[in-house]
């Protein structure tokens, strides 16, 4: 029986300024499969911009179907963009962290949460502080490690890969902001292990 797969966030998971074939959920598809394990493409509701109430709204109106043999969630950037408090994202995510579980068919397990990349490190970021961005990114990391656990999920740690763009200008898409076909391989391969042994369970 061929597997579902749902990924869920922003212009991370919808692919930004790549090719679809590039993106990351298209690619661990491509990835399990590779492996022998009979994969849908992903499901993707995701959009350009969305912080954690969005997503949850655009959840809200693509109605997907569950069970999903696997649920990946990668959101937060916006929320910290946008100057957002940390803790009121770990409240949002953990409502998100439910519905997830709720959409993997109860199990925890099946859930992978992504960390969001280092956008201060791109052109993009020219002349804003560029450690602060990092601080930032880090204390939204902290607490989405910090919900996945809790809500027994996978947790997933992409963010010190995406700081090599800073050095790699083939890791950044043309746009100067989100990341290269490249860097998108990375996080696939980065995410394969641990949706393969999900998928397991």
């Amino acid at each position: 029986m061929t597997l579902r797969y749902l990924a869920l966030g922003d212009s991370y998971t919808i692919g930004e300024a790549v090719a679809e074939s590039e993106r990351w959920p298209v690619r661990l598809a491509a990835l399990l499969a590779e492996r022998g394990i009979e994969i849908e493409p992903p499901m993707i509701v995701a959009q350009t911009g969305w912080t954690t109430d969005e997503l949850a709204a655009g959840i809200d109106a693509a109605a997907p179907e569950g069970p999903f043999d696997l649920v990946s969630l990668l959101i937060g950037v916006n929320n910290q963009y946008r100057g957002l408090e940390a803790s009121d994202y770990g409240v949002e995510l953990c409502v998100l962290l439910h519905r997830a579980v709720e959409l993997a068919g109860g199990r925890p397990g099946r859930v992978i949460v992504v960390s969001i990349p280092d956008w201060g490190v791109t052109p993009f970021a020219e002349g804003r502080d560029r450690a602060e961005i990092a601080a930032a990114i880090d204390r939204f990391n902290g607490v989405a490690a910090e919900e996945a656990s809790r809500a027994g999920a996978r947790f997933v740690d992409i963010t010190p890969g995406s700081r090599r763009a800073a050095e790699d200008p083939q890791l950044v898409a043309s746009d100067g902001l989100h990341p290269s076909g490249a860097m998108y391989e990375e996080w696939a391969r980065a995410a394969v292990d641990e949706a393969a042994a999900a998928l397991e369970r």
